[in-house]
């Protein structure tokens, strides 16, 4: 009974293939876990109406699955998992059966969800390029073992043994080039003290990738200035800007 418990009301699974019930409605599907739950038919209909509407499937409850194509199916999958307000996601490979424009869509939208829905969330894929634009932590897994877990970037930019090198080697590392890692901090500047609010150079944040820095010194011949909420809090010249590039691109 607490194993039963824990799964059905602590955690929502959504599955590789869809696993819809093909003789139920799609409301009826989403509210499947609700009903072996317990819940009267009022609230989980509400419930399914809510989820549906969040995966952008509103007015499709009285349809069956064979009526959706490959991607809404995989979205009523996901509604089925959040109408049970469950407190952990598990999701194994929930979008590797489609196609690669609707699951860059599926991936926009369920990342959109998460900032939402603040859902802890174990993504399994066998793609890097997925884990990396998916989560916030990694872990890489070999034979059954954790081999290094971390943060997209210390992922790809500071792997852990051959078996994580290889596995990273295709991955561009400019996408974790920032402004803030690129710059030089105005304390460490002999002359930081004469960048003011006046200064017509052109400024980035510290989160700012490479294509922002790099547009920010298209027409400019001076530095970039860095800055946050607080003022300016660093400069980036040409010349560091190029080196950077050079230590971010593999060899």
């Amino acid at each position: 009974k607490e194993l039963r418990r824990l799964r059905s009301e602590t955690i929502g699974m959504v599955f590789q293939h869809m696993a819809l019930w093909p003789h139920k409605t799609i409301q009826d599907n989403v509210t499947y876990g609700l009903e072996v739950r317990g819940v009267d038919r009022k609230s989980r209909n509400e419930a399914a109406s809510k989820a549906l509407d969040q995966v952008k499937l509103a007015g499709w409850e009285s349809h069956y699955p064979d009526e959706l194509s490959g991607g809404m199916q995989q979205r009523v999958g996901l509604a089925r998992a959040l109408a049970a307000n469950p407190d952990i996601l598990l999701m194994d490979e929930p979008f590797s059966a489609l196609d690669p424009l609707i699951r860059s869509e599926l991936q926009e939208q369920f990342l959109e969800l998460s900032a939402q829905l603040h859902k802890t969330t174990i993504f399994i894929t066998h793609d890097l390029e997925e884990a990396i634009r998916m989560g916030h932590r990694v872990a890489i897994m070999k034979d059954g073992a954790i081999v290094q877990v971390g943060t997209p970037e210390e992922i790809v930019t500071k792997p852990q043994g051959d078996y994580v090198e290889k596995f990273v080697k295709g991955i561009s590392r400019l996408r974790f080039l920032t402004a803030g890692g690129v710059m030089t901090p105005l304390s460490q500047l002999a002359d930081g003290a004469a960048v003011s609010k006046g200064d017509e150079s052109p400024r980035v944040r510290p989160s700012d990738g490479l294509h922002s820095i790099i547009e920010a010194f298209q027409g400019s011949r001076g530095p970039v200035l860095v800055e946050d909420g607080t003022g300016c809090v660093g400069v980036i010249t040409s010349e560091q800007l190029l080196e950077a590039i050079r230590a971010y691109t593999p060899d």
